[in-house]
């Protein structure tokens, strides 16, 4: 039997410590840790590592269960996962364990919350780029593309749209959406 932790942050400012620290206190042999959004499971080389390789008798911690997924739907599959497997999953600032039922009920209520937050901060942040849209602060993403060059390269240097797209470094179908947009 192994304890594996596994920590995560969203952003590459935020820093692991407090977490790696917690999940050392709490007995874990190895641990693995990310900076990726918690959002989706996409992308989350970490932890498949440590669901892939977790075996019956083993326990996966983590410090809250925010940290491991943000939604109910990826939730319940990483501990459907761990439980097809003999694993249980532990939290060390939550009564999570879903070794006993007390732990799964409780496990399940966290887990409505964690996407609810999750969805409300959605909205906020929606409202936030409605607002900013009608005060004419918003204006959304710089574009990435010199329509400009695009447009010389294919009238005064006569080069056909792969061409274009190498020579500027973006993708072939960005150069078609520039030349229908902007004959």
């Amino acid at each position: 039997m192994a304890t594996y932790g596994y920590a995560r942050v969203s952003t590459t400012d935020q820093d692991l410590a407090l977490q790696k620290s917690a999940l050392k206190a709490a007995g874990c042999t190895v641990i693995r840790a990310e900076k990726v959004t918690g959002t989706k499971l996409a992308g989350r080389t970490e932890l498949r590592t440590l669901l892939d390789f977790i075996r019956a008798g083993d326990v996966l911690i983590v410090t809250r269960i925010d940290r491991l997924a943000r939604s109910i739907g990826d939730l319940a599959g990483i501990v459907r996962e761990l439980e097809s497997k003999g694993a249980a999953l532990k939290a060390t600032e939550q009564p999570i364990d879903t070794s006993t039922a007390a732990g799964k009920a409780f496990l399940g209520m966290l887990g409505v919350f964690a996407e609810f937050e999750t969805n409300i901060r959605k909205e906020r942040q929606l409202e936030g780029i409605a607002k900013a849209k009608a005060e004419g602060v918003y204006k959304g993403r710089k574009p990435s593309i010199d329509v400009a060059a695009v447009r010389r390269l294919r009238d005064v240097d006569r080069l056909g749209p792969t061409e274009i797209a190498e020579r500027l470094g973006i993708g072939r179908a960005s150069v078609y959406r520039v030349l229908a947009t902007n004959p």
